[in-house]
């Protein structure tokens, strides 16, 4: 089992790298704004952990097919397997790195060892991550055909747009459907390719078919992920959206309350002056009554 037969939400970037939208910022000009196939390739390279990612993923399946090729021994094989897995977690942990691919895939060894452990058939190592990758071949394709592709719900919040792609940004949506039936079909393929092979093949041979299947369907449905939502429309940015109303909001408010000290302030002189009118004291030179006498 890999974090690398599914995208992840994780959206910490880093700092010379921008998963946003590929939109203009406020009063920004068009020639200012990122290249949208930049933004997209920045984007994806986060949300698929880059070539770190790749590595994490790879190193404890051929590890354990390594080291069973040689001697033949399954606890020694997971162990070792297990091992390298928790050491690259700690090394991210260490430097503060993003941990989500790290321990995805630790928890996909974990899962082997322990399938493999218990049934005595060290090819069981490989089992839970192909039904895993079965099941994710089936999401895609199901959550598509029900007008949600999970790949849109994936990378929504990647690229800021979280679900507006549903109803707001029909040409995203499109791009969305495109890049889950590509998942969905290159993941279907591939297990066609290894299901036969668990029932067939020893488990050298399916060690080695499997880790060289591990990279190649992977940059595939990336590649092509990345050329649909390359030519779609660019992102809506909905938490700069939510920024800009709750700013719009609190300027209203702040006019409002301006308003009503003004409005106060003159009402108070009004009283003041009115008050001051009524209990001035008439003129010493002119008698009560307005100076009038009767005749």
């Amino acid at each position: 089992m890999t974090s690398y037969d599914r995208p992840t939400t994780d959206a910490h970037a880093h700092p010379d790298s921008s998963a946003g939208p590929s939109s203009a910022a406020p009063g920004q000009g068009a020639e200012d704004a990122p290249d949208g196939r930049q933004v997209t390739e920045a984007a994806l390279f986060e949300a698929f952990g880059g070539v770190r990612g790749m590595v994490e993923t790879v190193v404890p399946g051929l590890l354990f097919v390594t080291i069973f090729t040689i001697n033949k021994d399954l606890h020694v094989s997971a162990i070792a397997a297990l091992a390298v897995s928790l050491v690259l977690a700690a090394v991210r942990l260490v430097r503060k790195d993003t941990v989500k691919h790290a321990f995805s895939g630790v928890f996909g060894v974990a899962f082997g060892v322990v399938f493999a452990m218990m049934t005595g058939n060290a090819k069981d190592f490989y089992l839970p991550g192909m039904l895993y990758t079965l099941g994710l071949a089936v999401a895609y394709i199901v959550t598509t055909l029900a007008g949600v592709p999970l790949i849109g719900l994936m990378l929504g919040p990647v690229f800021k747009e979280n679900l507006s792609w549903r109803t707001r940004n029909p040409g995203r949506k499109t791009a969305y459907a495109k890049a889950s039936w590509a998942w969905g079909l290159i993941l279907l393929a591939k297990c066609a390719i290894l299901f036969p092979l668990y029932w067939w093949a020893d488990t050298t041979q399916l060690g080695w078919i499997l880790i060289a299947l591990k990279i190649p369907p992977f940059l595939l449905a990336v590649y092509l992920t990345w050329i649909f939502l390359a030519k779609a429309p660019p992102p809506i940015d909905v938490f700069a959206e939510m920024e800009a109303k709750e700013k719009a909001e609190e300027e209203a408010e702040e006019r409002r309350r301006t308003e009503r000290e003004t409005l106060d302030g003159v009402a108070d002189d009004l009283g003041r002056n009115l008050v001051q009118e009524i209990t001035a004291e008439p003129p010493a030179d002119r008698p009560p009554g307005g100076g009038r006498h009767r005749r």
